[in-house]
């Protein structure tokens, strides 16, 4: 990323049957005001793919030929992409004019970064809500303090040879591929302090969908894994009982009172203002709907 030219771009598109979301998200890709090439790679995922999409010259078409879900998407998708650049995006979210200049202007700026990540707009039930980190670097002790939600996958952008030579592919052996875009990120930000801009150039639409028992199995499973394999965690007791407030809510959710407060305890134990254990302690008490607190956090653009 010398000189005057501008690096090439490659984005890779998991999907699954949403075809209208897919199309929008192509059109907001490869309508970007940038002076340098930009192609895209649509994965599909367990579904039948729409091979006239690459009726233009600028998208390919593949199946996944990893691990069925979308970790295994993405990864075929980086592994088939030719340009210096990756970005991610998903199916249903829409790049925003401007997105992918600043992000690669922001790259030229500093040398010694990898990956550039951007606010966004989030969009549930009818309402948008920006989501910013007021922060140009992210270090690895900010994320193991907090995900950071504006840390949106359909918001990376990262140098191809980092990602594959350094950072590494997306994990495909998560639970459920539950948190892999988090792991992800805590993986690249131990390469090295991940940029940021303050703009919200993604908007990133959340679905409403039904949490059954399984989902806080795999939620619950899954976080208990990342701890595990993150001994990190332990030097920021207040992240570290934000991922067990997490699974006290899960386990909340399934019923398991005993479990849920067993890891409340822990969460209070590394950070006695964790709301995350008093909301656990009132879903296994039965005072609240584990859904409903979902529901009202969406609506603000968040999440447990």
């Amino acid at each position: 990323m010398t000189g005057n030219n501008s690096p090439q771009v490659t984005a890779v598109v998991p999907t699954r049957d949403r075809p209208v979301l897919l199309r929008a998200a192509l059109d907001a890709i490869l309508g970007q005001d940038y002076p340098g090439g930009i192609d895209v790679v649509v994965v599909y995922d367990q579904s039948e793919p729409d091979l006239t999409l690459a009726d233009d010259p600028r998208i390919r078409v593949v199946t996944n030929s990893r691990t069925p879900g979308l970790a295994g998407a993405r990864n075929t998708g980086i592994l088939a992409a030719t340009g210096e650049l990756v970005a991610f995006c998903d199916d249903d979210d829409e790049w925003l004019p401007g997105k992918l200049a600043a992000q690669v202007a922001a790259l030229r700026a500093a040398p010694d970064g990898a990956f550039v990540s951007c606010g966004i707009r989030v969009d549930y039930d009818g309402r948008s809500v920006d989501r910013s980190l007021p922060m140009d670097r992210v270090p690895l002790k900010a994320l193991l303090r907090d995900r950071h939600t504006e840390l949106h996958p359909s918001t990376f952008l990262i140098r191809r040879d980092a990602l594959v030579d350094a950072i590494g592919l997306v994990d495909e052996e998560i639970p459920g591929s539950y948190a892999e875009d988090y792991e992800f990120l805590l993986r690249a930000a131990r390469h090295a302090p991940l940029v940021n801009l303050v703009e919200p150039y993604v908007t990133v639409r959340w679905h409403k969908r039904s949490y059954f028992a399984q989902r806080w199995e795999t939620i619950s499973t899954a976080l208990q894994w990342l701890l595990t394999r993150y001994p990190e965690f332990a030097t920021v007791p207040a992240g570290e009982a934000r991922v067990a407030g997490q699974i006290a809510f899960a386990q909340a959710a399934m019923g398991n009172r005993r479990e849920a407060v067993r890891w409340a305890r822990r969460t209070l134990a590394g950070n006695p203002k964790e709301p995350r254990a008093y909301l656990a302690l009132a879903v296994a008490s039965k005072a609240v709907n584990p859904d409903r607190v979902l529901r009202t956090l969406h609506k603000r653009g968040r999440g447990i």
